[in-house]
């Protein structure tokens, strides 16, 4: 039997790219929104492509975009004259019978776009998996990231208008003077620090730092508790130091006030016994999650913390600590891992 080759089209649409493009020739705000959503290299068509970036420019450039204007800015382009032509830029505006749905032709573009980068990405992984010369960590990494980099770049723009940002700004302002200097984010439980930081942020990026042996995972475990047991906000940490066991006999000592000499010795009377089965019934019933992996990479972490997201609401993430962690191995020195990781 022959084989038969099948040679299958990329997807495409290039009724809205057309439309796109129609739109951008037809309204100056098109132009905007569209350069918000797109980039050349989104467009099947490259020509469309080079008439895209070409309205974007002169929409930077503060200069008037119109049939004979776009006309004269291909000319300058790698473009064959058919595409420059009076003719083919009337056409396409023909085809747009408004631009008030530029919004949505882009995003037809855009999802075309991504499907494309998909088998890309799915050709690369093949490839690099038939050629045997990458570790297998080492391939899932590279994909997970590439998978990560299309899902954050469908389609959003790069920037939020500044109108939004303001307007964003004003209404935290307003909740900070309704609240009247109560705590607006998760309450770490220590007063003074809830205080100064009225609770930790959404996207907050919080260190912590000290000397060995001055109480870091103490404090951290002590949030945790709070976080996760006190509130019911899913918590997940990543010891890298400590197994999970060992971790949970420190929460034991903080969640049921026996001392941890104690609990390690094994001397509790029946009054410590009673409040270590209470606190223990508490931290199994919490939102805590303990992933003690040691030296886990970025790439996994990440991967894992997507999931407890999507699983359980995931509302604050502790890693102990942070230059246990791997990278990607692909730097110079240990800081500049540290930093990559941070």
């Amino acid at each position: 039997m022959e084989d038969i080759s099948v040679t299958r089209i990329m997807p495409n649409s290039l009724e809205a790219e057309q439309s796109v493009i129609g739109s951008m020739i037809m309204d100056r705000q098109a132009i905007i929104t569209a350069g918000e959503m797109l980039v050349c290299d989104d467009f099947y068509n490259k020509q469309y492509g080079i008439m895209f970036q070409s309205m974007v420019e002169m929409c930077n450039e503060g200069k008037t975009v119109d049939i004979v204007t776009l006309q004269e800015k291909l000319k300058e382009k790698d473009v064959p004259p058919e595409v420059y032509s009076i003719e083919f830029i009337r056409e396409l505006l023909s085809a747009v019978p408004t631009s008030a749905n530029i919004r949505q032709y882009a995003s037809i573009v855009k999802d075309k776009s991504i499907l494309r980068n998909i088998i890309r990405v799915n050709e690369k992984i093949a490839n690099d998996c038939y050629a045997g010369k990458e570790s297998t960590k080492d391939i899932l990494e590279e994909t997970e990231k590439r998978i990560f980099e299309l899902v954050r770049n469908k389609g959003e723009s790069d920037y939020n208008p500044i109108d939004k940002i303001v307007l964003e700004a004003l209404d935290k302002i307003s909740t900070a003077a309704k609240n009247r200097g109560a705590v607006t984010g998760v309450p770490t439980g220590f007063k003074d620090l809830d205080s100064y930081l009225s609770g930790l942020q959404p996207s907050d990026f919080v260190l912590v730092a000290a000397r060995p042996s001055m109480g870091k995972t103490a404090f951290v475990l002590n949030v945790a508790e709070n976080v996760a047991i006190k509130q019911g906000i899913t918590t997940a940490v990543f010891s890298l130091e400590m197994s999970d066991v060992q971790l949970v006999n420190r929460m034991l000592s903080l969640e049921s006030s026996v001392d941890a000499d104690k609990l390690r010795k094994g001397r509790l009377d029946s009054n410590d016994w009673g409040k270590l089965i209470e606190g223990a019934d508490s931290i199994a019933k919490s939102k805590l999650i303990i992933d003690a992996t040691p030296g886990i990479s970025i790439a996994d972490l990440r991967s894992k913390c997507r999931k407890y997201k999507m699983e359980n609401n995931l509302g604050l993430i502790i890693i102990d600590y942070l230059q246990l962690m791997s990278g990607s191995g692909r730097t110079e020195s240990r800081q500049q891992e540290i930093s990559d990781i941070s």
